[in-house]
């Protein structure tokens, strides 16, 4: 008998028990401790998704396999310490979230895996060795306050060191979000120059003051607190949309457009069941939501997409190196740590 059908008569069965009995679900729920799911029907993830992005895709995720899923949502860069810290004994099955320069920096917490239909994703946003399986499509963005900041005022990356915005520039740490460090990596690539001259210039129009939480530079936009900040497309165009009082800009002098993505944890638990959610969330059904419930873009072509996107054809990119920004992570983020007065020198 496969999995979903096993879901299924375990859910008559339970309905039967109940109806013969009589008993309000409560006085039943000690006789539910028979009916935990067995490892094989187990996953567990690691997820630095928000709710809202992670929880209609899990249920359906459930609901189509039989699959039990536990969630450990966090950071980017939490997550992935934390699988470093048990890769003797790995607890995860699957990482879903963080930009894929964030997934190859941890390359050794992972094990390979071409998902099932990988020959039909877009080749820039697939994974030469498999490492990851990509998810969505993320350009990163500027954004200013609307009541505040004149239009045109904020154009490109290199407006960022105008004395203008010192100290009123909303940056998550990149030490905790993988999106802020591929903002910080894209930045590195549009204004180009020394890395550590450009890394202390921006740490400098901060005022050595970044935030916590890559949602909190769109609350501190919004309110005013903060001008400016540098976040993803997908987060600022829901933000726009719920009426806040910011605009977004894809900067004149570039930017970038990496995929986020899961990774099967290397020795995993649950194998198979990690290469299924891998297969699901990269396969048509999902991707064809992309947009129009997630704000963001798709992997790969998929029939009626709405295309209310701005194509990226008509968005200038730099050339973001993966491979650079993974081999130079935490030389990038101890520089940064220092120049923002919080570590030492590297």
């Amino acid at each position: 008998m496969n999995i979903p059908a096993r879901r299924r008569l375990l859910s008559l069965v339970l309905a039967c028990l109940l109806t013969a009995s009589g008993c309000a679900l409560e006085r039943s729920a000690p006789a539910l401790s028979a009916f935990v799911p067995s490892e094989e029907d187990r996953l567990v993830v690691y997820t630095s998704h928000k709710e809202e992005v992670y929880q209609p895709i899990i249920k359906e995720f459930e609901e189509r396999t039989g699959i039990w899923v536990e969630l450990v949502p966090g950071g980017t860069n939490e997550l992935l310490e934390r699988l470093a810290e048990e890769k003797d004994r790995p607890k995860a099955d699957v990482m879903f979230g963080g930009g894929v320069d964030s997934l190859e920096a941890y390359r050794d917490c992972f094990t390979p895996y071409f998902c099932q239909d990988w020959a039909l994703l877009t080749p820039s946003m697939r994974s030469s060795d498999g490492l990851w399986t990509p998810f969505s499509a993320l350009p990163v963005v500027l954004i200013y306050n609307t009541k505040l900041v004149p239009q045109g005022r904020l154009t490109a990356w290199q407006d960022l060191f105008s004395p203008a915005w010192q100290g009123r520039i909303a940056f998550c740490d990149p030490s905790i979000s993988g999106s802020s460090f591929t903002g910080l990596v894209t930045l590195l690539r549009a204004v180009g120059g020394d890395v550590d001259d450009t890394l202390m210039a921006f740490a400098v129009s901060l005022d050595g003051r970044q935030l916590s939480s890559s949602g909190d530079v769109l609350t501190s936009v919004a309110s005013g607190t903060d001008l400016v900040g540098i976040t993803l497309e997908e987060t600022a165009l829901k933000r726009v949309a719920a009426g806040d009082d910011i605009a977004l800009v894809y900067p004149a002098d570039g930017t970038s457009c990496v995929p986020d993505g899961g990774a099967m944890v290397k020795n995993a638990p649950h194998p198979e069941n990690a290469q299924l959610f891998l297969d699901f969330i990269s396969g048509e059904d999902v991707q064809r939501r992309m947009e129009e419930s997630f704000s963001r873009r798709p992997i790969r072509s998929v029939p009626d997409h709405s295309q209310a996107l701005l194509p990226l054809s008509e968005i200038s990119l730099v050339d973001y190196d993966i491979s650079w920004a993974s081999e130079h992570h935490n030389g990038v983020l101890m520089s940064w740590a220092f120049f923002l007065g919080g570590g030492e020198q590297p």
